[in-house]
């Protein structure tokens, strides 16, 4: 089929809900108009990190095309996080351990291995002229784009997953689940660069093409399967649907992005001096759990305070080490002394910034001054969290209700997902 060709369509809306049967109704409608017979079939869902009600799409998903295709894969979208183990895996599939294959006869799981080679393909290049044209001016070094083998291999790929405001891209989902979901480090690390550049206080929540996600849907352009997408606006802390689009990737996005920027923000009428950001487990380090911060940052005042407060959390990342060593930095810290950090991987780098906020630097000086505190409340101990250029906090010493009741404090529960911003 030609894109021109694909249905698309929504349902739902902003503070609506979706039961499962108007979901099975609605995906078995759309897919009905799709040829997906005798195809390789893969579905690139979300890990951990993503809320969402996974076991109910994927039970209609699987239920919907599992006796019509030839192959039907599940690639779980990691971008650069930790690979998932099997009994992760389990629960987010929502079966006990062992019933992966009983509950999902005929469908592989598969993490996104993107540490190994021989799972990436390269899809085609996007010059240095286009990178600068697309980032508007931000950047110009080409990028080789390299996907997850069982996306490039099969013939139809449909990501199922969420859309919430993102401090990278604007608004998460669609072609995100591709890249950075499926994709290699180092085309993950440019997108995430710019976004930097463009600073998460600026970009995140923004619906539309930002130069981001025109980067990420010019690399997936050059992927050969056919992408369609099933993106859901999932009620932060129920669980429930609020609105699900169908489509091509841009068009499923398009649709449901515009529902979760009415959904997914929340307007206050004056900035906080201090946030308690509560983080859920399923944020199971700082490279995740700083959307408490990123989600916040808009909506605290000029010399406030966000406090993650995530006793759970035992180290900043498993996977980018470099971060210990670079510590968190405003972005000007980085740009102003490039000879110096150009080395980093710029993923790290962008992650730095986006936890550490609106800032400045002076290179003559040697003076940072960073807009907001960021402190973490963790069981991370006070000298890493000092060599990191972040406060401290003993979770043991955290009365939460003490805080709710302190004025000028806010404190979010089921933090990193609804973005507040102060009213213009």
């Amino acid at each position: 089929m030609e894109h021109s060709e694909i249905p698309s369509g929504l349902i739902g809306g902003p503070h609506q809900h979706v039961t499962a049967e108007e979901l099975d109704a609605f995906v078995r409608q759309q897919l009905g108009q799709v040829d997906v017979d005798g195809k390789n079939v893969v579905l690139v869902v979300p890990d951990g990190t993503r809320s969402c009600p996974l076991p109910l799409l994927m039970e209609v998903m699987h239920r919907h095309l599992v006796d019509r295709v030839s192959a039907l894969t599940a690639v779980i979208a990691l971008g650069t996080h930790s690979y998932m183990e099997t009994d992760e895996i389990e629960r987010m599939f929502g079966v006990e351990a062992g019933g992966l294959e009983a509950a999902y006869p005929g469908m592989r799981i598969v993490n996104h291995e993107w540490r190994d080679p021989a799972m990436l393909v390269s899809v085609g290049e996007i010059s240095g002229d286009r990178i600068a044209e697309l980032s508007e001016g931000r950047l110009d070094v080409g990028a080789d784009i390299k996907i997850n083998r069982h996306v490039v291999e099969s013939d139809v790929a449909i990501v199922v997953g969420p859309v919430f405001p993102h401090e990278v891209v604007g608004i998460s989902g669609g072609n995100k689940y591709f890249i950075p979901g499926v994709a290699s480090a180092e085309f993950i690390d440019m997108t995430h660069w710019v976004g930097a550049l463009i600073t998460s206080y600026e970009i995140i929540g923004t619906t539309g093409i930002t130069p981001v996600r025109a980067m990420i849907n010019e690399g997936a352009s050059l992927i050969p399967t056919l992408r369609l997408a099933l993106c859901l606006v999932v009620e932060s802390g129920t669980g429930e649907i609020e609105a699900v689009g169908f489509g091509t990737a841009e068009k499923a996005w398009e649709l449901t992005a515009e529902v979760a920027a009415q959904t997914h923000v929340s307007y206050v009428d004056e900035p906080f001096q201090k946030v308690v950001s509560i983080m859920p487990e399923r944020y199971d380090d700082i490279w995740t759990a700083a959307k408490g911060f990123y989600k916040l940052e808009p909506a605290v005042a000029d010399g406030g305070e966000v406090i993650i407060y995530a006793p759970h959390v035992t180290e900043v990342s498993e996977v980018h080490g470099e971060i210990y060593d670079i510590g968190y930095h405003c972005r000007d810290y980085f740009v102003k002394q490039w000879d110096r950090f150009s080395h980093i991987h710029w993923g790290v780098l962008a992650h730095s910034t986006h936890l550490r906020g609106k800032g400045s630097y002076d290179a003559e000086t040697g003076e940072e001054k960073l807009r907001v505190k960021v402190t973490l409340a963790t069981q991370i101990s006070r000298e890493v969290c000092e060599s990191i250029n972040l406060g401290y906090l003993d979770p043991n010493d955290v009365d939460l209700d003490h805080l709710t009741a302190e004025p000028g404090t806010f404190v979010v529960p089921n933090a990193g997902e609804i973005l507040y911003r102060v009213k213009a």
